[in-house]
């Protein structure tokens, strides 16, 4: 009720939503409906084609589901490593996917941060017709370069920021520094860091978590990392640690999965290796001591440089116009 009353209200042209799932619940598509206003769902995540959001369970991709065998995540237990859970979560799956069809009906356009994502969304049926490819902004706070920043001396350590989670690979990031005999500063929470800790201690790796760092606190940490390792092991989407980084015109090491290698081409803007393998990760590392960090710096920083929130709000506004002349 709150939600039409805001509709009769505002009258809006367009609603653009996020990620309702759970916060909100997709019963305001109906309401939108009704009211014949269109619907633009921004993703996030994969929760259009997998029960538990990430296409990754038990530390491996996974698209078992696929085509809508949605009780596949019961047998696996993949919400959460819960019978019960996933049982929930597969269930939600087929009311709103099979039955209802409530997204399928009610959205006019699906945005996608990454082709990949787009790609995988047709390859599990979604129509292709209804999703637009729109790149994520960098985030405005680690824009600014002032010459006080640039000028910063680096440090001989390898970054990883973001969340501490099992699909960052960042186990990966540990054992190719003892292999190397590197420092790693990991910069984030969650609730992967007490195993890291061990893991590290184990393989005597000097390694600094850093928690949670946000502002000029991150900034500095990137600017002064000798470069920027993105380990992922799951279908990462199109990280925002990846584009800061680049912006700041710093060198990325970064596995070739996913969205990632849509902006980071081998050895002209950054370096890729093959997720979950510590030895080509480590091999990578060894790559500064060979190649051109100038030139790939430099070329880190101009392919992001378009991908400011002015430029993705015009082209979500572009989208928006298209809808509105369909009506």
């Amino acid at each position: 009720m709150k939600f039409k009353k805001l509709i009769i209200d505002f009258k809006p042209d367009i609603i653009h939503i996020h990620n309702i799932y759970h916060q909100i619940s997709p019963s305001i598509l109906d309401v939108a409906k009704k009211h014949k206003i269109p619907v633009v769902m921004h993703l996030h995540d994969y929760k259009l084609i997998c029960p538990n959001y990430q296409l990754f369970v038990n530390g491996k991709v996974c698209e078992d589901c696929k085509p809508k065998k949605y009780y596949r995540c019961i047998k696996k237990k993949c919400f959460k490593k819960s019978l019960a859970k996933s049982l929930l979560a597969a269930l939600e799956m087929y009311i709103h996917h099979s039955i209802l069809k409530i997204y399928e009906k009610n959205i006019k356009i699906f945005i996608a941060p990454s082709r990949f994502m787009k790609e995988k969304l047709i390859d599990f049926s979604w129509p292709e017709n209804k999703i637009k490819t729109v790149i994520n902004p960098f985030s405005p706070e680690l824009n600014s370069r002032s010459d006080s920043l640039i000028s910063e001396t680096e440090e001989d350590y390898f970054l990883y920021f973001g969340r501490l989670s099992e699909e960052k690979g960042l186990k990966t990031l540990i054992e190719a520094a003892a292999i190397n005999g590197v420092k790693v500063k990991l910069a984030g929470i969650g609730a992967e860091e007490e195993n890291l800790r061990q893991v590290a201690a184990n393989l005597k790796v000097e390694a600094d978590f850093l928690g949670f760092k946000s502002g000029e606190d991150l900034k500095h940490i990137i600017l002064k990392a000798k470069a920027v390792v993105i380990p992922s092991i799951w279908h990462e989407n199109m990280p925002l640690s990846l584009l800061e980084a680049l912006n700041l015109g710093k060198l990325v090491i970064v596995s070739n999965i996913g969205g990632m290698p849509e902006i980071i081409k081998h050895g002209e803007n950054g370096l890729l290796f093959k997720p979950g393998d510590e030895h080509d990760l480590a091999a990578r590392m060894n790559d500064l001591n060979v190649i051109d960090i100038t030139r790939i710096k430099r070329a880190a920083a101009l392919s992001v440089k378009d991908l400011t929130i002015k430029n993705n709000s015009e082209e979500v506004e572009k989208i928006y116009r298209e809808i509105l002349k369909q009506i």
